[in-house]
């Protein structure tokens, strides 16, 4: 998640991180869709739901000396949908601070809302032709609309993975 960040590849302790962690994550990194904008590469989260699979398989396993089909699905279930919620998450803070730089007239010029504005500008886009089809709105009626989509996809999606997830548990396969 260090690339996310300029400027930091090159110190000695990210160098020695990225010695250990880049075999790993390379799997991951050669796989097509994981590298959103050019500049957001999503596969350490990817790579971290494999790891945190695996390490609650053989647990459960550890612990019961048992594993069903439903307890597997229940985990990978929960494991996407814990990665996808963490994206969801990191929209709807965008999100935020870019309708906060919009109402309050920060300087878009500043490299940190220049950098709110990359992550932004293709959501909002996606958003404008999804919902008013691509016709001219007010920006922050976008903005606003693209929050409300997201916190809503945000938090139900939460409920309805939790029931599905408990309901998955409970099957005997």
């Amino acid at each position: 998640m260090l690339t996310w960040f300029s400027g930091v590849r090159y110190s000695t302790p990210v160098g020695v991180l990225s010695a250990m962690t880049d075999p790993y994550l390379d799997w991951f990194r050669r796989l097509p869709g994981l590298r959103l904008g050019g500049f957001l590469d999503i596969s350490p989260i990817i790579a971290m739901s494999v790891l945190s699979i695996a390490n609650n398989v053989f647990l459960t396993m550890a612990n019961y000396g048992y594993i069903t089909a439903g307890f597997v699905i229940a985990l990978v279930v929960k494991s996407l949908w814990s990665a996808l919620s963490f994206l969801l998450g990191f929209i709807v803070i965008v999100l935020g601070l870019r309708l906060f730089a919009y109402l309050s007239r920060r300087n878009i010029f500043n490299p940190f809302w220049k950098i709110v504005d990359t992550i932004s500008r293709p959501v909002l886009y996606r958003i404008n032709v999804l919902f008013y089809g691509g016709r001219s709105v007010q920006y922050s009626l976008i903005i606003i609309t693209a929050l409300a989509v997201f916190l809503a996809t945000w938090i139900g999606g939460g409920v309805v993975i939790n029931i599905a997830s408990s309901f998955l548990l409970r099957l005997p396969i």
